[in-house]
């Protein structure tokens, strides 16, 4: 299973090029940059860790590739997102993200069902990464 979510999902994997290519779109916007990084990748998981500080001042996607990197050596079996935060007054809210690392293996999420009262049903995802405690969920 390929988990989609942010922009560019349903591509392949970006390359580190490509990566860089849109990083530098979004300094060129003034949009600041940071990653972020889990190993629980439920849609509803907005609360992400983040790998240093977001690059509020950065002129170059180098140095965002450079952080890349060094969050890969750390945590290259889990995944990491660039995201692209636009502080600019009536907006002030993420403009761009999107996966930039992947673990090897991708486990996937199952459908769970809860019966209710009135024969109504309940549904929700779970990811099977979730069955393993955090930060042994892959590898």
């Amino acid at each position: 299973m390929h988990i989609t979510q942010g922009a560019f999902s349903f591509l392949p994997p970006l390359t580190d090029e490509q990566i860089a290519r849109q990083a530098q779109y979004c300094i060129d916007k003034g949009w600041a940059t940071s990653l972020e990084f889990t190993d629980d990748p439920h849609p509803r998981n907005t609360y992400w860790d983040m790998w240093g500080h977001p690059m509020f001042d950065n002129a170059d996607a180098a140095a965002l590739i450079m952080e890349l990197n060094e969050c890969r050596k750390v945590y290259g079996d889990r995944y990491i997102r660039l995201v692209a935060f636009d502080s600019s007054h009536g907006w002030e809210s993420v403009r761009l993200s999107f996966i930039v690392n992947r673990p090897a293996q991708e486990p996937g999420f199952r459908l769970e069902r809860q019966e209710a009262a009135g024969r109504r049903l309940h549904y929700t995802t779970r990811s099977y990464a979730a069955d393993r405690p955090a930060g042994e969920r892959y590898g």
